[in-house]
């Protein structure tokens, strides 16, 4: 993986996240709602899940 290929990547997230707000604003703020009442373990989980998954794809992507 490249740094060209991590930037990518980032701005690929960036433009989907600013879509969201984009289309509906007031589900994404029910969601950080939502979000801010979760707990500090949910969370912590939730975000574990998402890094494995993220670089499991990412390492799939590559080429494996």
């Amino acid at each position: 993986m490249t740094l060209g290929g991590l930037l990518q990547g980032v701005a690929v997230v960036l433009a989907l996240e600013g879509l969201a707000y984009a289309i509906a604003p007031a589900a994404m703020r029910r969601a950080l709602v939502a979000l801010a009442t979760t707990p500090d373990q949910g969370l912590r989980m939730g975000g574990l899940a998402a890094a494995i998954i993220g670089v499991g794809l990412a390492w799939l992507l590559q080429g494996g």
